[in-house]
């Protein structure tokens, strides 16, 4: 008389996660940030990309400038589309910080609406001849 089947947690290693979650774009790119330092497992850091996790585990990551935690839920299997690896997951991050609270370099930089950026040829050479200067 068996009992009732318990499948063992499963842990994978912590570049593969990172890379199936689609926190990076890919396993190198992964263990670069591992080894930085960037990454801590459950308020540890670990520069090993070997590290194995597993659901429960409480990943810290610095990425793309700001301060991601996360949950694992499960380890998956592969690397499939986002909705997918969103079930990887829980999102515990702590809100971003608000623009006033920012360092005064930070703050400093001014928005731009999209498109405003430098001027194109045409634009320059308009202003050119506006400014009296020649526009060949």
């Amino acid at each position: 008389m068996a009992g009732p089947e318990q499948t063992p947690l499963r842990k994978e290693r912590l570049d593969r996660f990172l890379f199936f979650s689609r926190a990076v774009k890919s396993r190198t790119l992964a263990q670069k940030i591992i080894e930085s330092g960037a990454v801590r497992v459950n308020s540890e850091k670990t520069e090993r990309t070997d590290l194995k996790v597993g659901a429960g585990d409480v990943l810290t990551m610095s990425l793309h400038n700001r301060i991601v935690v996360w949950r694992i839920l499960d380890c998956g299997t592969r690397r499939g589309p986002a909705s997918e690896a969103q079930g990887l997951y829980e999102d515990i991050s702590p809100p971003p910080v608000p623009r006033a609270e920012l360092s005064p370099y930070d703050a400093a930089i001014a928005e731009r609406p999209a498109g405003a950026g430098r001027p194109t040829k045409k634009e320059r050479r308009e202003t050119d001849r506006l400014r009296g200067g020649d526009a060949d």
